[in-house]
């Protein structure tokens, strides 16, 4: 009986140690995010942002749409939306000149630029050991879903249920301006200071794009630069059926138009077609440039959205 207990102990033993044994695992390494920016530059994360300063109105807009928020430790100083926006530390940007100092002091472990911010700026900010993202502006509205997309994936957010739902707006906009056949001519002002040449927006602005998408002629688009002046005989002869005023917010009117040297044989001055209008809804390339192509598709054609 001992003799076979003894066998039965060593044949046990030897099974267990031709076994093979368990190896301890380890926690998995968490990959480098690596991106490519608008200016060319390989950005590299170890982990998806969470103190992000931004330095453009857009980018700002873009982050709390995306569900980053709570992310943003500082912003620019015309940063003004949403109105949450307004409570962050504010690190510059009147005149273009942004405190680096500041900045820096916030500890950011992402700088979100844009177009607005100069390259020289990037690399300031870059040479200061900061990783800053240079955000490209989209040149149509699909472009701008994938800028949303690239700073929900900077900041570990998840874009694809917004970009869905502007994606069907803009659709049904497409839908409504696809059978029209007369577009009305508009001029679009951004800024009056001279009323005998106030300037517009010319071709490949996203204003030039909105007119367009929302079924309208922009008269800009004929004229060679982005941002033109166009003159007061130009605009007599172009003779826009519509005027929006992308300058209000600084205090233009419909009246105060009317009441403009040479303008009263323009046929929208005559017919009373002058329309204050929101312009960040237009200059900012984020989320709400669908905001802004609504607006724009309704004022130009109100019947086709009673």
């Amino acid at each position: 009986m001992l003799r076979k207990t003894l066998l039965l102990t060593l044949l046990f033993a030897l099974l267990t140690a031709c076994a093979p044994q368990a190896t301890p695992t380890s926690a998995p390494v968490p990959a480098t995010l690596t991106f490519t920016d608008g200016l060319g530059r390989e950005i590299k994360l170890d982990d998806p942002a969470q103190r992000v300063v931004s330095i453009a109105p857009s980018n700002t807009e873009i982050l709390f749409a995306v569900g980053a928020g709570s992310q943003v430790i500082g912003r620019d100083e015309f940063s003004d939306y949403p109105e949450e926006a307004k409570a962050l530390d504010i690190v510059g940007g009147s005149m273009g000149q942004y405190s680096t100092e500041a900045i820096v002091a916030l500890e950011p472990d992402l700088v979100l630029a844009a177009e607005i911010n100069p390259p020289e700026l990037v690399k300031q900010l870059e040479d200061l050991g900061l990783t800053v993202y240079y955000l490209k502006n989209p040149t149509t509205i699909e472009e701008m879903y994938t800028n949303l997309e690239i700073v929900a994936r900077l900041t570990g957010q998840d874009a694809a249920g917004l970009v869905d739902a502007l994606k069907a707006r803009v659709a049904a906009v497409d839908e409504k301006i696809a059978p029209i056949s007369a577009r009305p001519s508009i001029f679009y002002e951004i800024d009056a200071s001279d009323a005998s040449k106030p300037y517009t927006y010319g071709p490949g602005t996203f204003g030039d794009l909105l007119i367009e998408r929302a079924g309208g002629f922009n008269v800009g688009s004929e004229l060679s630069d982005p941002y033109p002046q166009i003159s007061l005989e130009q605009l007599v002869v172009s003779n826009p059926s519509i005027i929006v005023l992308g300058d209000s917010m600084w205090g233009i009117t419909p009246e105060s138009v009317k009441g403009r040297p040479g303008w009263e044989t323009i046929e929208a001055v005559k017919s009373g077609n002058i329309f204050p209008f929101d312009d960040n809804l237009v200059s900012r390339p984020g989320p709400r440039l669908v905001d802004g192509l609504e607006q724009l598709a309704k004022l130009l054609h109100p019947g086709l959205f009673e």
